[in-house]
């Protein structure tokens, strides 16, 4: 069990923080079923199909997740492995900080700073809302806007960026965050990118979720703009994708 987490809460949290897109599926399964009850018995194979499609990928949905955030190494962070042990470390989150206490115990010595960027006129995600309501934020957290990081030039030798980089929706302004990590990293540091991908493990798992996800190339070009290249990437479950990041020149 990893540390100030409980047993089955990234399921909960999931469920918790989501549960408008579960009471509609519910609502579906349950409309379904009453309309079979009143069609044609040739039509009811088809709907009855349509029922058990409902029912089955809701449940998938459930079981990928509760592998991804409960089963899995995630929370352990021994996927997170970097060439020496950072001096500044920056983590920066959108409004729901599962990571901040952990990468703490993972380099106590290092100095730590915790952004937040989430801006609720433009990060619009109801569940962030939701999260933030459930979980205090970190109190050295500080709130940031995107396109400008309060950090010297070259400051971090190591900047985090968990399940945070998809909530800016706006290519424009996700291409100025990266370039504004890229002015605020060491010459020889790193960045590391942890997202979902709009893939077919994550379609197959989340259907029509998958879309609040980016594909690979959209990230590909995002970190080019932003001035980086990928130094390494690796899958730490088949859902979930690590980029670590490293300059590659200057930035636009």
């Amino acid at each position: 069990m990893v540390t100030g987490r409980t047993p089955f809460q990234g399921i909960r949290n999931i469920l918790r923080f989501n549960y408008h897109f579960y009471l509609i599926a519910l609502g579906g399964i349950l409309s379904l079923g009453v309309v079979i009850r009143w069609l044609p018995v040739s039509y009811r194979p088809f709907f009855g199909l349509l029922c058990g499609m409902a029912v089955s990928t809701t449940l998938v949905s459930l079981l990928v997740s509760f592998y991804v955030y409960d089963l899995s190494s995630l929370y352990q962070l021994q996927w997170l492995e970097v060439p020496k042990t950072p001096q500044r470390l920056v983590n920066i989150h959108a409004g729901f900080d599962e990571s901040s206490v952990l990468l703490k115990e993972k380099f106590p010595t290092t100095d730590l700073i915790i952004f937040d960027f989430y801006d609720p006129a433009r990060h619009t995600e109801v569940s962030i809302r939701r999260a933030r309501k459930a979980y205090p934020p970190h109190p050295d957290t500080q709130h940031i806007r995107t396109d400008r990081l309060p950090l010297p030039d070259q400051y971090a030798d190591l900047m985090c960026v968990l399940f945070a980089a998809h909530e800016i929706r706006n290519a424009k302004e996700r291409i100025q965050f990266f370039q504004e990590l890229h002015r605020s990293l060491q010459s020889d540091g790193h960045v590391v990118v942890v997202e979902h991908l709009r893939d077919i493990f994550n379609f197959i798992s989340y259907t029509i979720g998958v879309f609040h996800f980016f594909p690979e190339p959209t990230w590909r070009k995002t970190f080019i703009l932003g001035g980086f290249r990928i130094r390494q990437r690796k899958k730490i479950t088949p859902f979930v994708t690590c980029y670590v990041l490293e300059k590659d020149g200057t930035a636009p």
